[in-house]
């Protein structure tokens, strides 16, 4: 007996319909897969629970890039039907259409962040991993690439600093040279004004030989200008010399 045909319709029963859900949804993410394997096509599958719960299937690894071509397709067919429409009706398509965008980006960044990864298959594991080693490798790239830079600037830097100690020794030694050369130049001209003084000086005498000398001469002097009482006496008769004596 074949199968009878199931009427479409919500099914009451709570069990069931979870039952009927998780089926429905296995041949459902199945076919999809099969199609783009077969047919070569890009296929994008968003399929929400009762609960909230997200359940999707994509062909490419990145399901952001169908959907951005999504809603670049549909956006141009929008554009093209409701030109005649109302602006406000074009504010409320694109606000549905950002909104869709933002709710996307927001499931990514949970996912990003260790969140929410209950409902993806393993696939979506693997491609979440990958992007997320893609990611570190790039960061890793940048911060070795600013790591670089910065210690090649702080060899500049330390290069031009010792250029610049070697710049200041080497003044400061032709200073100290020239110091040097201008206290030689003074010591020597002071050396010849004291030698130039000592000559044009005259030399001071020997007051020694000269109080010998004048005592001496006024011995000598004494001698000629008074007489002794021996030379009187050889020379005076003594008949003068007791009145001389007296």
């Amino acid at each position: 007996m074949g199968r009878g045909r199931v009427q479409l319709k919500r099914i009451e029963n709570k069990i069931n319909r979870q039952v009927t859900f998780s089926k429905r949804r296995s041949g459902l993410l199945k076919k999809a897969h099969e199609i783009s394997v077969l047919c070569d096509a890009e296929v994008a599958l968003i399929v929400f629970s009762t609960k909230g719960k997200l359940f999707e299937y994509s062909s490419d690894p990145c399901m952001e890039r169908i959907l951005e071509r999504y809603e670049r397709y549909s956006y141009a067919e929008r554009q093209l039907v409701v030109s005649d429409q109302p602006q406000s009706e074009n504010w409320t398509l694109e606000h549905a259409k950002l909104k869709a965008r933002l709710e996307v980006l927001q499931k990514n960044q949970r996912n990003f962040m260790g969140q929410d990864l209950d409902g993806l298959s393993i696939k979506e594991l693997q491609n979440l991993e990958h992007q997320l080693d893609s990611a570190l490798k790039h960061i890793r790239s940048r911060k070795n690439q600013l790591m670089y830079e910065s210690i090649s600037e702080l060899n500049k830097k330390d290069k031009a600093l010792q250029e610049q100690n070697n710049t200041l020794a080497k003044k400061i030694k032709e200073k100290e040279k020239a110091l040097a050369a201008q206290q030689a130049q003074f010591d020597r001209q002071a050396d010849e004004m004291d030698l130039a003084s000592s000559v044009l000086l005259p030399q001071p005498l020997e007051t020694s030989n000269i109080r010998g000398s004048s005592q001496v001469r006024g011995d000598e002097g004494d001698n000629d200008g008074m007489v002794t009482p021996s030379r009187a006496n050889a020379i005076l008769p003594p008949w003068m010399l007791r009145p001389t004596n007296e």
